[in-house]
């Protein structure tokens, strides 16, 4: 699709017009990406049955950077990305590979439960949009920032309320995991604007290889692994598809529907996560999930039937 005149450019990658149809279609493949994500949070826990969380943390990203050398061999692309772009593919190996699973697994580590955590889910939407108009010269109507608060607010108030009612010490933690994926999604939001979503995060993954195969390898020796089939299980979800699967719909959908508008079906993941963790996990909801899922789809479908300025 060509940007006319008006498209706001950022580096070398302009912001394109968004059609109706193309939107949707964003909003759809990115819903996809949420789906993936929302089991994150209770595999980690999972995860962390079994394995150190700082091996967690690293050795999910090393078990992606392997599986995204294999599709990127596969498909005869080169294992490296173009170096014009290096520093946007660090933003995003700083921002999602690295800071936002160190960062959420220390908080649940740290006490935080998984309820309490969908804090930074719900709350990532809106800086994941500030972030869009900082750095991807996307340019939000009013009423789509307005849609965008009172979702972010429907799901703070929702999970404090489940919760003991104020803010944690591993809130810092959540807080550092929130920007650190607003940074991440922007980033590749942007460069999968001309690189198909799947290259990008595997870029992602090879440049952060260097750091996290020999850094996997030693926490492996130096901790205490003690592997069981929950444990890999969920080691194995949060490695393949949170790491590497999730990201090919979601960067895709965040270009095709742009980073602002289809970023904000991420409103949806902390009660996909609740949902996920009574499944799992025994948690329990009652009317009050019910409620804030009405409100949230209300806010979701508002956002999307916004259009960006031109």
């Amino acid at each position: 699709m060509k940007a006319d005149n008006s498209a706001i450019v950022t580096g070398s990658i302009a912001a394109p017009p968004l059609t109706r149809r193309p939107a949707w279609r964003g909003t759809l493949l990115a819903g996809v990406g949420v789906l993936s994500f929302s089991g994150s949070f209770p595999a980690t826990v999972f995860a962390m049955r079994g394995f150190d969380p700082y091996l967690v943390a690293i050795g999910r990203a090393a078990l992606a950077a392997l599986a995204a050398v294999v599709c990127l061999k596969a498909a005869g692309a080169p294992l490296l990305p173009p170096r014009a772009h290096l520093r946007s593919y660090a933003l995003i190996a700083l921002g999602v590979v690295f800071g936002f699973p160190l960062f959420s697994g220390l908080a649940l580590h740290s006490g935080a439960s998984t309820a309490h955590s969908a804090v930074v889910i719900g709350l990532l939407p809106a800086a994941t949009a500030a972030f869009a108009v900082l750095r991807a010269g996307e340019r939000p109507r009013p009423l789509f920032w307005l849609a965008c608060a009172a979702g972010a607010l429907s799901i703070t108030v929702f999970t404090l309320t489940r919760g003991s009612g104020h803010l944690a010490g591993a809130d810092l933690l959540l807080v550092l995991a929130l920007l650190s994926a607003a940074v991440g999604y922007t980033e590749g939001g942007r460069l999968a604007r001309e690189t198909p979503g799947w290259r990008v995060i595997s870029y992602a993954l090879v440049v952060a290889a260097p750091v996290t195969v020999p850094a996997t390898a030693v926490l492996a020796l130096v901790t205490d692994p003690r592997p069981s089939g929950v444990a890999v299980a969920g080691f194995a979800y949060v490695g393949l598809i949170s790491m590497f699967l999730g990201f090919i719909p979601w960067y895709a959908g965040l270009a095709m529907g742009g980073i602002a508008r289809a970023g904000q079906v991420q409103l949806t993941q902390p009660l996909l996560t609740l949902a996920w963790a009574w499944l799992l996990m025994g948690e329990r909801f009652g009317a009050a999930t019910i409620a804030a899922a009405l409100a949230v789809l209300v806010c979701v479908a508002a956002t999307q039937s916004t259009r960006p300025r031109g």
